[in-house]
């Protein structure tokens, strides 16, 4: 049976050419750590490192190398912002399309007194800046949202909603997980404060890897929430003060660095544009061909303006896990069903509680791809061809 990956919001596959076999040298070949030995090897990986966080500078328009900490995951580098910058007393603004990433260490900073308030958005997952807006209070700490949505592909205008905490005086982090490698992000241009990204969707790295880029303000109020050794200050009962290793206690994920160092020379020499292009030219082929589908409805926009290229889909006449497991078993197409680890969405979407069908188009998806499923859709809801 051929096999389809439509899965890409979920992890990117196929990763960056040669990507495997870049990490299986390293662990195979090298092995060793870095800051923790005084050997040849650990000098040529720590600059391996180093490279990896300059890399990303450049990819993200972001100046300062040392205010790039790597993190495990995208998850754990917003757990990193919101629970360490929060105070009792403080307030957070969220939006109404958000991940649990995001909203479930917002909520649960309510147990420490921090208020919560939720943007709202409308059913094609825009943020109503108008209500935004009148969200901050005099005691607003940070605005933290997602950048793209990882169900309807939805993108925000972060450069208005920076603009806007810029004036306010409130620090702003941007969850680009779906984004990162498909959107040209400017960190500097849309007033950031923190860029939260995962190395394994669009930037076309293994799993396990992620990173936060922090202005020098948010590095100054944030306080770290795991620590441990540094392989530096090693005479200190604290973490040192000093960048990156005030946030980076323990063992870096070397492997996933190296995997990541390769990932991002090959999507820097495509370009984040390009790469975006091609997807939204299969999303858009998608999205014309399933409007013609009675008892289909795509979540969100309806065309490819403002968006990424993921399409979620909701048989109105259908059962949508139906549809997703009948897909794989029977086409062998890979798409991922429900509610995406993101009901706030879903409430917004009008696709809660049954959730969608995703499809999420990738860097290496083509047009037979799009065909293919288009052909399946059609076969599992008994249309004619």
């Amino acid at each position: 049976m051929r096999k389809t990956y439509l899965d890409n919001g979920s992890t990117s596959f196929p990763k960056a050419p040669g990507l495997g076999g870049v990490m299986s040298d390293f662990i195979t070949n090298v092995g060793c750590n870095v800051g923790r030995g005084g050997y040849e090897s650990a000098y040529n990986l720590a600059e391996v490192v180093l490279e990896t966080r300059s890399l990303l500078c450049e990819l993200f328009n972001f100046p300062d190398e040392r205010n790039v900490v790597f993190t495990p995951t995208i998850t754990y580098s917003l757990n990193f912002v919101i629970k360490g910058l929060l105070k009792p007393g403080d307030h957070v603004i969220m939006s109404a399309m958000e991940h649990n990433a995001v909203a479930r260490p917002c909520i649960d900073m309510e147990k420490q007194g921090v208020e919560v308030s939720i943007a709202k958005c409308d059913e094609e997952g825009n943020l109503d800046f108008e209500d935004f807006e009148s969200l901050f209070r005099p005691n607003t700490k940070l605005v933290v949202m997602t950048h793209a949505s990882n169900v309807a592909g939805t993108v925000i205008d972060a450069g208005r909603v920076g603009e806007i905490c810029r004036q306010k005086g409130v620090f702003f982090a941007l969850d680009a997980a779906q984004s990162a490698g498909a959107i040209d992000i400017d960190f500097e241009a849309l007033n950031l404060s923190a860029l939260c990204i995962t190395g394994h969707k669009g930037l076309l790295g293994p799993q396990g890897i992620g990173a936060m880029l922090l202005s020098e303000e948010m590095v100054q109020e944030l306080d770290p929430v795991i620590c441990g050794g540094t392989g530096s200050a090693s005479h200190l009962l604290t973490m040192p003060e000093f960048m990156p290793d005030k946030f980076e206690a323990g063992t870096l994920n070397l492997p996933g660095i190296v995997g990541l160092h390769h990932s991002l020379k090959y999507v820097m020499e495509k370009g984040p544009s390009d790469i975006l292009r091609h997807e939204l030219a299969l999303a858009g082929k998608f999205m014309e061909e399933v409007k013609k589908m009675p008892g289909v409805r795509i979540a969100g926009r309806q065309n490819t303006e403002g968006r990424v290229g993921t399409v979620s889909l909701d048989f109105t006449e259908f059962d949508n896990a139906d549809i997703s497991f009948r897909l794989d078993s029977e086409y062998g197409i890979m798409t991922r069903c429900g509610l995406h680890c993101a009901p706030l969405a879903h409430k917004s979407l009008n696709t809660y509680p049954q959730g969608t069908v995703r499809f999420a188009f990738g860097n290496f998806n083509t047009e037979e791809d799009v065909d293919y499923a288009v052909s399946a859709i059609r076969d599992i809801i008994g249309l004619t061809k």
